[in-house]
C-alpha cells in the first residue's frame, strides 16, 4: 500500500513544477523519483515501532503482513534507491550546492536505514530498544525531504 500510495503522493512537486515551467522534462520526473523512493522507508519507518496499531486496525502494513525483519530490509534497498535518484537533479542542471547537501543527506540516510536493520531484535523480530532507531529515521526523512527540496531552490537562487 505505501509504494502504490507512494506514487500518489509524488505527483505534486511533479505538477507544481510542470505547472510553473509549462513542461515535463526530465527534473519534473527526477522530483517524481525522489518523492516516490523517499515514501517507502519513511512510513515504514513509522510503521515498524506502530505495527501493533495496524494489526488492531486491520491495515495490512508491511510490518503486519511480512514481518519486521523484511521491514528493515526493504527500508534499506529503498533508502539505497533513494540515494541513487535523489542525483538525478544533477544530470537536469542542479548545481554544487545541490550536490553537497544531497550527498552529506544521503549519508545521513543511509546510516539511519543501517541503523534500524542492525537494531537490536529477538528471535521473531521485534526490536530490544523499543524501535528508537526506527524512530529517529522517521523524524530524519522529514528534514531530509525538506532540506533536499530546499537546497533545490538555494541551488537556483545561487546560479542566477
Amino acid at each position: 500500500n505505501i509504494v502504490i500510495g507512494g506514487a500518489a503522493g509524488a505527483f505534486p512537486p511533479m505538477v507544481g513544477w510542470v505547472a510553473a515551467t509549462g513542461s515535463i522534462d526530465a527534473m519534473s520526473l527526477a522530483l517524481f523519483a525522489i518523492i516516490f523512493f523517499w515514501t517507502p522507508p519513511h512510513f515504514w519507518a513509522l510503521s515498524l515501532w506502530a505495527r501493533g496499531d495496524y494489526a488492531r486496525a486491520g491495515i495490512p502494513m508491511l510490518p503486519v503482513v511480512a514481518g519486521a525483519r523484511e521491514t528493515r530490509r526493504q527500508i534499506v534497498l529503498y533508502t539505497l534507491a533513494l540515494v541513487a535518484v535523489s542525483f538525478l537533479p544533477l544530470l537536469c542542471g542542479a548545481g554544487h550546492t545541490y550536490a553537497v547537501v544531497a550527498a552529506l543527506l544521503a549519508c545521513g540516510f543511509v546510516i539511519g536505514a543501517v541503523r534500524v536493520l542492525r537494531d537490536a531484535q529477538d528471535e521473531t523480530g521485534e526490536s530490544l530498544t523499543r524501535d528508537a532507531p526506527a524512530k529517529a529515521l522517521f523524524r530524519y526523512s522529514i528534514l531530509y525531504l525538506f532540506v533536499l527540496f530546499a537546497a533545490l531552490v538555494v541551488d537556483r537562487m545561487v546560479m542566477s
